[in-house]
Formats: structure tokens, sequence, C-alpha cells
């Protein structure tokens, strides 16, 4: 059975009792202003495409789908900004508050998830999911008639961003000199010195 599937401004906060387990589907645009990002966290070229699979079974829903747009990165070598495709997938679990305790935060990839022990998490907190078959999922908690998705996507918008943006692989970088890019051409600093080419000439009597 195909999943319901609606166009709506609300893709950020979904009704509850919208969600059935025969499932339902919301796509729309999400801008970054709406998901809280900072220029410290990433910067968004455009809205991002968001597309979500909501699934019910008993008090657990399901999150699954994708996330499209465009980031604006800084080049760790020249400095300079470069747009960055983003495509990426999203998962997450949310329970009813109050199901289960509550428990610390896992580690993800050695990474503390941005935003997780954040103010903007009011209404739900992160949770380790309780079997092997779940590990994937982000686990959530959540309260009242509606799911609050914000930060949920937020946090993978971060988390997409490269630990060292490179414009390309082959970026030649700034001369440490002259700061000249040297994508442009090789500037006009003497070559330094090779390691071996230094030779300590003693006198003999």
């Amino acid at each position: 059975m195909s999943l319901h599937t609606d166009v709506t401004m609300n893709i950020l906060t979904p009704l509850v009792a919208d969600i059935t387990a025969e499932g339902r589907s919301f796509v729309g645009d999400v801008s970054a202003e709406e998901l809280e990002l900072s220029d410290a966290d990433t910067v968004l070229r455009g809205p991002l495409s968001v597309s979500l699979d909501l699934l019910k079974a008993d008090e657990i829903i399901a999150v699954t789908g994708v996330i499209e747009g465009t980031a604006i990165r800084q080049c760790v070598r020249c400095l300079k900004e470069y747009d960055e495709a983003l495509v990426f997938s999203v998962r997450a679990a949310y329970s009813r508050e109050g199901k289960e305790a509550k428990k610390e935060p896992k580690p993800l990839g050695g990474h503390q998830k941005p935003g997780s022990s954040d103010s903007k998490h009011s209404g739900f907190s992160k949770r380790e999911t309780g079997s092997d078959e779940d590990v994937d999922d982000d686990g959530y908690l959540y309260q009242g008639d509606h799911l609050e998705l914000g930060p949920m996507l937020r946090e993978h918008v971060i988390l997409a961003a490269p630990m060292q943006p490179l414009c390309r692989s082959e970026c030649a970088g700034l001369c440490a000199r002259c700061g000249k890019d040297l994508n442009a051409g090789p500037c006009q600093c003497p070559a330094e010195p090779q390691s071996g080419s230094i030779r300590i000439i003693r006198s003999t009597k």
C-alpha cells in the first residue's frame, strides 16, 4: 500500500494523530531559519528539500527520508567559498515520553550530537534504543499532539558537514609566505631549500 503524501508547510511539526500504521509521507521545503541553523553550524544556499516517511507502530513512530539542498563551505586550503550538493538520508525513531526511562545520549562516531544538551530540544530528548535492530536509528522522545522534527533534522544537516572542507581534492592552497592562491599559478617567493641540501663546511688546518 502506498503512503499518503502531503505537501505541507508543517513538515517540522506533523500531527501525531495523522500518522498511522499505513504510514504518511510529507514533502516540503525547510529554511535555515526554521531549523535554527547559525552561520557557525552550516550556511545554506536556499531552502532544503525534505521528503519524510512516517510510520507508527504502537507508540513508536519511525521516521525515514531524504534531505537535499546546497551548502556553502569554505575550503580549508585556499579559504574560498564553494557550493556543495547535499543529499543524505534520515533515520529516527520517536517514542512517547513516559513509556520508558530516559537514558543518556549515545555517542555517534566519537562526535557529540550537536544540540544534544541544548534547550532547543524542549519537548523531547535523545534516548538509546533497546534492541540491535534499532541501533541504526537515532532515538527521541515526544510528547503532546505534534512531533518536533526540527532539532533532529538540524542535527543531520550539521553532521553532514565535512571535518576538512575542500573545494577540490587537488586544491593547491595558499602560499605560506605571501598568501597567494597557488591555484592561480606559482608565486614569486624563493624556493625553500631541501633538507638534504644544507651542508656544514668545516675548515681544516
